[in-house]
């Protein structure tokens, strides 16, 4: 009893003085009074780093990347952001080092053709809908096709995006994802649903997110925001 009091003590002490256990930083609580304060406590971190990210979003991406650390599929500390409801031409896909609370990348991604045109506005489950999906993704393993270096996507809400590896949602590269189309608002082209990045920039994302890390794709579809797990 006398040496784990101990161990409160010094828990306390270096708290007193700005150091944070790693494990706590990096990871929820699993008592609902401790994943709030986690949640609130990388909300502040994480906005000072992210230019432009949606309070709303911000929010709802950490606690759905709690609840996935809960059900255990996260395997590296990176939570990677969509926002959807901005228009295309914006910087809307970020990267986050949770562990370290940073922003690794902060650029442009593609949506679905049939999703609509510099607005995103309808999302869809289906096989050749050519729609982009919402919701909560892990990330798989990477493979080199007709559109370069990829990366495999595992949507883990049943009805929402569970069909994204058989439609072969993928993030890869695309000349029509580039920061000229966007700065001259000629608007980026297209995928067929799945999150296209400027390829300059996807081996580097897609290295960094690989391999069990969480995608947080956010749009404005109530039947997915009202019947999430995750949120």
């Amino acid at each position: 009893m006398m040496k784990f009091k101990q161990f409160l003590f010094t828990v306390g002490l270096l708290s007193l003085f700005g150091f944070t256990w790693p494990i706590f930083r990096s990871y929820p609580n699993h008592e609902t009074a401790g994943t709030r304060l986690w949640i609130a406590t990388e909300i502040r971190l994480l906005k000072s780093e992210a230019r432009g990210i949606d309070d709303k979003v911000l929010r709802l991406a950490v606690t759905a990347y709690a609840n996935a650390v809960k059900h255990g599929y996260v395997g590296k500390q990176i939570l990677t952001v969509i926002d959807y409801s901005k228009n295309s031409l914006t910087k809307r896909l970020w990267v986050f080092d949770m562990k370290r609370n940073r922003t690794l990348f902060n650029t442009w991604v593609s949506h679905g053709k049939n999703s609509g045109g510099v607005n995103s506005t309808s999302f869809s489950n289906h096989n050749g809908s050519l729609k982009s999906s919402v919701g909560v993704f892990q990330t798989e393993s990477t493979y080199t096709g007709k559109n370069g270096y990829s990366l495999r996507l595992y949507g883990l809400e049943h009805g929402i995006n569970d069909a994204a590896y058989s439609r072969a949602i993928v993030m890869h590269g695309a000349p029509y994802v580039n920061g000229n189309r966007a700065k001259n608002n000629t608007g980026l082209g297209r995928s067929w649903g799945c999150p296209a990045v400027d390829p300059h920039l996807a081996k580097p994302i897609i290295n960094t997110i690989k391999d069990k890390s969480i995608i947080f794709a956010y749009g404005n579809d109530r039947r997915w925001l009202s019947s999430s797990r995750f949120l």
